[in-house]
């Protein structure tokens, strides 16, 4: 309010000689009392909220992306043999073509046989585009002097040529050239200053996790803004500040005491998920505060979100996990019945994490002897952090500066702490807490054992109903690419949704209680419905964590997420039943060609010799090309499964475990795969 007071011109102050609010005032009191008060704290959060909406639901969506632009048909109508500018004719009725000024590359098909080319179109080279006189005519001007072979070939082409974005034969990266492009902000920039994410996480896997640097920024300009991201940053409290705004105020028959065994909770919470992180079981996705709302978000709005862009029939059905997260982020919201900023004051484990660290602050709210005990600070505290005296409960406080806003004797102040000059008197009137304080997790020693009882026990528990990955009795789901051995990755995923947010076609989804509760909400391909993009490599990208390596394009494509295996049983050609080869195709189209034909049911003459045109051509998966996308399991179930009703289940399935997947902590994909091609040769 100083600010505004310097802002503002004297006829829209308030004035305090008279102590009448001034019309800027009034309509910020009408708003929200905590408004008037603390307005840079209100904008704060604001801003913070909208960027956290843009994150999650701009840079993170994926279908901003667009593939590349290919027009086929063109007819090389003049070529400057010494120059090689070219002029093209457009097919008949094209209406869509490159505009001037942009880079195209130019092609024509390959040859009639096919055997005679390896390399795909005849790549002529890249030209700047430029309206040519005859308005179905554009001059393609090269950016480079084309080598005489290319001349030749172009001089000579009777061919159609197709020009494109991108270069003939050049991996697709549109999905991954979207994301990088509109990642400004990282999309998981608010889940990576969660300090509880990082630390649990470390904990768990035993091994550095790289956003524990910025947890540790967030930790440090807290010792100067104690508790700041609770108070201007996190956009879960902001989402219940509105909650409670706009419904938990109107509801106050829940409401409880101002003290009561619920206020250590948080601390109780906190050593619970960090005892468990010991015995290698993650618990802080299901509690820290940027997880708990990415992941409301993730299952309440995106399937909204991807029907307004794709429509309802590409939204995949909903598992009773995500219901569950449903139910548990609407049940954080319905704290507020309690008290306002229920979850804020009492339960969060993030915030209990910043409260021990005000331990270390350097700053904190002091309360001059000019106090009248109005009691104004103590109902308008967000955070319950001023005690009856009106001094201050330190590792709550979050510096929001509310109650300074509302003292009408300007009491209160933001200073060192080592300041004391002109203080009120403590304990007047009594507060009849103890010295460590009532939020201390230290005053409680029955509860400090019970915390470390649940955390023991939840460990103990979720490993011995979980993966059993010692047994292997619970099927190894296939894991997005570029993730960590499972293992490692149950310790390192914090179920946060990002890598659902960032996959296009909803390849990934969250695992319902397959794995139990040590696998639940944690990402993976479900082929039946989608295959793994060739172009995109988000879900690493946005992985705070590490459970999913940030791979390039080029990496990705040698990951392998599985392999596919060919149920001879059922297989269209295998059974005998007719000719197909959508997996072949669609392997091939993705640039991975990992599936080759064999005759199978080939019939032998008297004297052994083949029959022509007896079996017929079956789909052999390439082990060695094979990466597991799912594409070809995909295909086969939208066409033989789902349109023709031909079999029951996809005839071609991805699998996942030893041998058939690879998953590195770190390392090269691409050096793993040409090792073992050497190996494979040498054998």
């Amino acid at each position: 309010m100083r600010l505004l007071r310097g802002i503002l011109p004297a006829s829209l102050r308030s004035q305090e000689n008279t102590v009448k609010p001034g019309p800027v005032r009034r309509l910020l009191r009408r708003i929200g009392p905590s408004l008037a008060a603390s307005p840079f704290r209100r904008l704060s959060q604001t801003l913070c909220f909208v960027l956290f909406a843009i994150l999650f639901f701009y840079v993170a969506f994926p279908y901003t992306a667009k593939p590349a632009k290919v027009w086929p048909g063109w007819v090389a109508a003049n070529v400057n043999a010494e120059t090689g500018v070219v002029e093209v004719e457009a097919p008949a009725g094209a209406t869509d073509r490159p505009p001037a000024g942009a880079t195209v590359y130019a092609a024509e098909p390959p040859p009639a046989d096919a055997a005679a080319s390896s390399t795909g179109p005849q790549h002529f080279g890249q030209f700047t585009v430029a309206a040519a006189a005859t308005p179905n005519l554009l001059t393609l001007t090269p950016t480079s002097k084309p080598t005489e072979d290319a001349l030749g070939r172009m001089s000579f082409s009777t061919a159609k040529w197709t020009l494109s974005e991108k270069a003939p034969g050049d991996w697709p990266s549109h999905y991954a050239d979207d994301l990088a492009k509109k990642e400004k902000i990282a999309a998981e920039g608010i889940l990576i200053i969660d300090p509880l994410v990082s630390l649990s996480t470390a904990v768990a896997a035993k091994s550095w996790v790289w956003s524990l640097t910025f947890a540790g920024i967030i930790l440090a300009i807290s010792v100067f803004i104690p508790r700041g991201f609770c108070g201007y940053i996190c956009p879960l409290g902001t989402l219940i500040d509105l909650f409670d705004w706009l419904i938990g105020k109107r509801v106050t028959r829940f409401r409880v005491a101002d003290d009561g065994w619920w206020v250590h909770i948080k601390y109780y919470t906190l050593l619970t998920v960090m005892i468990a992180a010991m015995f290698g079981v993650l618990l802080s996705g299901f509690v820290a505060a940027i997880p708990v709302i990415t992941r409301g978000f993730l299952f309440i709005f995106k399937p909204f979100h991807d029907a307004s862009a794709r429509g309802w029939h590409n939204v995949p059905p909903m598992n009773g996990g995500q219901i569950l997260s449903i139910v548990l982020f609407f049940g954080v919201l319905a704290m507020g019945f309690w008290k306002p900023r229920f979850w804020c004051k009492y339960v969060c484990p993030s915030g209990a994490v910043f409260s021990v660290g005000n331990l270390l602050r350097a700053t904190e709210r002091k309360v001059e002897s000019s106090c009248i005990k109005c009691n104004k600070c103590v109902e308008i505290c967000p955070f319950d952090a001023i005690k009856p005296d009106f001094t201050t409960r330190g590792t709550d406080c979050t510096l929001c500066q509310s109650c300074g806003g509302v003292c009408p004797t300007h009491a209160i102040k933001f200073v060192s702490r080592w300041n004391r000059i002109e203080l009120k008197v403590i304990n007047d009137p009594p507060t009849h807490e103890t010295p460590i304080g009532r939020r201390g997790f230290l005053s409680a020693g029955v509860g400090v054992a019970a915390a470390a009882a649940v955390g023991i026990g939840s460990a103990v528990g979720i490993r011995k109903t979980g993966a059993k990955l010692a047994d292997g009795t619970v099927p190894l789901p296939v894991r997005p690419p570029g993730s960590v051995p499972e293992e490692d990755f149950l310790q390192l995923c914090i179920r946060c949704g990002e890598c659902f947010r960032a996959c296009p076609n909803d390849v990934l989804q969250p695992l319902g209680f397959q794995q139990g509760l040590e696998g639940l909400w944690t990402p993976a391909v479900k082929a039946d419905w989608a295959g793994c993009e060739p172009s995109c490599n988000g879900c690493g990208q946005v992985c705070p964590t590490g459970a999913i390596r940030a791979l390039s394009l080029a990496e990705k494509k040698s990951a392998r997420m599985g392999l596919a295996i060919v149920n001879e049983k059922t297989c269209l050609p295998f059974a005998g039943k007719e000719e197909c080869q959508l997996c072949v195709d669609e392997c091939n189209s993705a640039g991975y060609h990992a599936i080759e034909f064999i005759r199978h049911g080939t019939k032998a003459d008297e004297e052994g010799n083949p029959v022509d045109g007896t079996g017929m051509l079956a789909p052999v998966v390439r082990a060695d090309l094979c990466v597991g996308c799912g594409l070809c399991q995909t295909r086969c179930y939208a066409i033989n499964v789902a349109e023709k009703k031909l079999l029951t289940k996809s005839a071609i399935i991805i699998e996942a475990g030893e041998g058939k997947e690879d998953r590195l902590m770190s390392g090269s994909y691409v050096e793993l795969r040409i090792k073992g091609k050497k190996v494979e040769n040498a054998t």
